[in-house]
């Protein structure tokens, strides 16, 4: 009876060494700093992702046509249209196009009515009486008898007006012919100007320090970077 016993109590004494080492081998691993993650280098991570950005932009241009903006200049003198031609802006040419028709269809017209005004104004102030160009202007069967200082009056402010017209169309297909000339230039010219999407944004990955532990030790989450440039 007294081995049994004498048995138990050192089954007892063994199980609770057991468990008393376990329970100080746990708080040993508790007490021992294993960091979460290996340190990186976010500015060097940054650099290169820079640098392959940078690359993937030249690779870029390089296939990108860049218009001479002199050539394009001198292309829009000499043949209007040109310009915009030579710069591969081919949505411009009606527009281009359209304004010179306009100015052009507008000059004509004026021009018709300033010669016909003109002429009626001769024919009504001369003593010629075969000279009657200006019954043209006046409905069919209308006499003026009587009225003649008032429709020369008419005439002759009519023919001013219409001179008047006349010089602004000549003006208007010169600032269409000078407008298109500067923006064969200026669209030539700022081909090579960066407009993407990077300009202002830089969208890229990084690792963000959430801890410091220590010295030596951090801890780091992957995120991402938002570079607002401007």
């Amino acid at each position: 009876m007294g081995f049994i016993m004498g048995h138990r109590v050192y089954s007892f004494f063994l199980l609770f060494l057991f468990l008393a080492s376990c329970m100080m081998a746990q708080e040993e691993e508790k007490s021992v700093l294993i960091p979460d993650s290996i340190p990186i280098d976010t500015a060097a991570l940054q650099i290169i992702t820079e640098d392959i950005m940078v690359q993937h932009r030249m690779r870029r241009d390089l296939t990108k046509f860049k218009p001479d903006p002199i050539r394009a200049t001198w292309l829009a003198l000499v043949i209007p249209g040109a310009g915009q031609i030579y710069n591969r802006k081919y949505w411009k040419l009606p527009i281009v196009y359209g304004g010179f028709l306009g100015c052009v269809y507008a000059l004509t017209w004026n021009g018709q009515m300033l010669s016909d005004y003109s002429q009626a104004y001769l024919d009504i102030t001369d003593t010629d009486p075969n000279t009657k160009s200006y019954e043209k202007m006046l409905p069919p069967r209308y006499s003026i008898e009587g009225k003649e200082e008032r429709f020369k009056g008419i005439f002759k402010s009519k023919r001013d007006t219409f001179r008047r017209y006349r010089d602004l169309s000549l003006f208007a297909f010169g600032g269409v012919y000078l407008l298109s000339v500067i923006d064969a230039y200026v669209d030539a010219e700022l081909s090579t100007f960066d407009i993407s999407r990077d300009l202002s944004l830089q969208i890229q990955p990084t690792f963000i320090e959430t801890e410091r532990i220590d010295i030596h030790h951090r801890r780091t989450s992957p995120g991402i970077q938002c570079v607002l440039n401007f």
